[in-house]
């Protein structure tokens, strides 16, 4: 019997979910010889040990295997058990439950081996058929296995075949069921009733844009007009704002802002941080001197509650503001945001424009599955006068010599450095410990720097102390700010041009990337220094010694490292994602085509993705969850 706490660490709570844990590796067993126990005993030797005599029959002969101190072997492998052996390995068969030579290993946990799990698989599957949702014309359209086959052939495959036609039918499950959620939201969004449709003045935009001290990026007017249009439509805007650090995002916005304030209509910009937040509301402030536009900041230490427009934290939420006239929304760095946290600023009976924004770079393949429900804007060029930054991987033996050369750069120059210290736990949020380990590197540092003054700035700070160390920084009165990743976004400070990277094995390339964004920032050379304790990441880091592009850089995060938490994937469900691959374009193409092909939905597909739903918001031991089918009726495990 196989443990429910055990199994519930496995994400299994039902027959159905034990059917989807799928193999992540098959052993070849061509090698290993099936036969039959004979006989077994345990033979007590004179210092008190245990010899086990286990004699099987193959088709060899007999055999005698022995194996040392293992009393219990003689309860499990008793006479005429079926077994396959190599070495000194041994499968128990029961009956030959491999009929091919490819045995899965299964993901596992404390009390449950592959060997329980395929038994119980191999059980489950004699009993039980799973209703097959997916409509016959898709199956035949796609040379799709029907769910049923797909699931034996995934379990107990007689060849790699077999195997990768299993896995394409259960990939496309996974990445149509996403589709279907994207069109449905899509759709939702599209039934809502706007809250006013907006007049483009094209004067004062241009003035506006006239007004500001840099000419708007080609690529900046592209996306500006695609904006625009979306303004002016019957239908609220949704729309993804994606560019790299320093694009030029911002800027973008508040031209979107200002049209909302010419229709006489209220905005809000909401960040992830503090940080960022200001940084916006210092941005907006220059972009609107001359306007008369009243900008309100609204965090968790500031008061303002007055304004055209209001920039913050996740305080917007949470504060008595008078919203009536609320026209747009813009989110920045979206992902960092929950569901619900989002959606607070567009609840009411009509629902404003909506812009977010994002300088995570987005590959193809993840925007038309994550992103398949938003229009999508990309600004692929960076503003005038931003320098290339010349990064380096640094080894070990070099760490002294790199130091004695920032130290050098910046009483030359008199430039400034950030040192960037990785979280211990990966995590949004900064626990003790991770304050402690940059503490500690941060006193470490200043023995280092001694003729140079430093400053330490992570999360847990008190925003006003946070501010001050920031002013100091600006102000060149701190030569070199050391950080936790809080500096990822929203830090904007020209005359900081080196960056250092310590424990880089721990980011992935497009986080280390951004990272790399926060110099660079004026026409001055400006570098990043990388440093690794971890050997089998050179090779993947040194991709950012010769690639700038942040797009190209994602690309490669997800071939070697896979969604994982990249882009804010954990709450769109791609931990979901147990074989599909956002490499896969060809099978990404198939299933959006198959989710247009389907529409309207009929009741069983409503059924799968209301069920596809639920196992994505409520895959945890505290809720419920829908059993699994049991030929059409629910199972939950014994």
């Amino acid at each position: 019997m196989l443990s429910k706490t055990a199994l519930e660490k496995l994400n299994i709570f039902s027959d159905e979910d034990l059917l989807h844990h799928y193999p992540f590796r098959y052993e070849n067993l061509k090698d290993y010889q099936l036969g039959t126990i004979v006989s077994s005993k345990n033979i007590f030797t004179r210092s008190g040990k245990t010899v086990q005599k286990i004699l099987i029959k193959t088709n060899a002969g007999i055999q005698e295997i022995t194996y040392f101190n293992q009393p219990y072997l003689e309860k499990t492998l008793k006479t005429g058990v079926n077994i396959s052996l190599a070495g000194n390995e041994y499968e128990v068969n029961g009956p030959f439950i491999h009929t091919g030579r490819l045995v899965p290993i299964y993901p596992e946990t404390r009390g449950i081996s592959s060997k329980a799990l395929r038994r119980r698989i191999y059980n489950l599957l004699q009993t039980v058929r799973l209703q097959d949702w997916l409509p016959e014309k898709i199956k035949n359209k796609h040379k799709l296995l029907d769910l049923n086959s797909a699931i034996q052939q995934i379990h107990f495959p007689n060849n790699q075949a077999q195997i990768d036609a299993a896995t394409k039918r259960l990939s496309f499950d996974e990445l149509f069921l996403l589709q279907l959620e994207a069109r449905e939201r899509k759709s939702q969004w599209q039934e809502k009733k706007l809250s006013h449709q907006f007049k483009i003045d094209q004067e004062k935009i241009l003035n506006l844009i006239s007004s500001l001290p840099f000419p708007l990026t080609s690529g900046q007017n592209c996306c500006l007009k695609e904006i625009l249009g979306d303004l002016a439509k019957d239908k609220p805007m949704n729309r993804l704002l994606q560019g790299e650090v320093g694009s030029g995002k911002t800027v973008i916005a508040a031209l979107a802002i200002y049209v909302a304030y010419l229709n006489g209509y209220q905005s809000c910009l909401m960040a992830p941080t503090e940080i960022l937040a200001n940084q916006h509301f210092q941005t907006l402030k220059t972009v609107f001197a001359n306007t008369g536009i009243k900008i309100g900041l609204i965090t968790g230490s500031t008061k303002t509650v007055t304004g055209d427009i209001f920039v913050g934290t996740h305080a917007l939420l949470f504060r008595k503001l008078d919203l009536t006239k609320l026209g747009l929304v813009v989110i920045d760095e979206q992902h960092r945001f929950g569901v619900k946290q989002r959606s607070r600023l567009l609840t009411g009976e009509t629902t404003p424009h909506l812009l977010t924004m994002t300088a995570t770079p987005i590959p193809r393949t993840v925007a038309l599955t994550l992103y398949s429900d938003l229009d999508m804007s990309v600004l692929d060029e960076m503003p005038q006068g931003r320098s290339i930054v010349k990064t380096w991987v640094i080894p070990a033996e070099k760490r002294l010599d790199a130091y004695h050369w920032v130290a050098s750069q910046i009483a030359t120059h008199k430039t400034q450095a950030f040192i960037v210290c990785p979280l211990i736990e990966p995590s949004e949020k900064e626990t003790m410990k991770d304050i402690k380990a940059v503490t500690q590197e941060f006193n470490q540092l200043k023995l280092i720097f001694n003729q140079l003054k430093l400053g330490l700035i992570h999360g847990r700070l008190k925003n006003k102390d946070k501010d001050h160390i920031l002013e100091e920084f600006r102000k060149n009165k701190i030569n070199i700010l050391v950080a936790t990743p809080v500096i990822e976004v929203g830090i904007d400070f020209p005359n900081a041009t080196i960056m250092i990277i310590e424990n880089a094995e721990r980011f992935g390339l497009a986080q280390l990337h951004q990272l790399r964004g926060r110099v660079g920032r004026s026409e001055k050379n400006s570098y990043c220094l990388i440093f690794s304790q971890s050997q089998l990441s050179l090779k993947r880091l040194k991709y950012l010694e010769t690639n700038y592009s942040g797009l190209k850089l994602a690309k490669m995060d997800l071939k070697l490292r896979g969604p994982g938490n990249l882009y804010g994937l954990k709450q769109h469900g791609f931990l979901q994602l147990k074989l599909a691959s956002l490499m896969d374009i060809d099978l990404i193409n198939q299933s959006r085509q198959a989710a247009l092909d389907c529409q309207p939905l009929s009741w069983l597909l409503k059924k799968q993705l209301e069920k596809h739903k639920i196992n994505l918001c409520l895959r945890n031991p505290n809720e419920k969850f829908l059993p699994a089918a049991k030929a059409s009726a629910g199972q939950p495990l014994n």
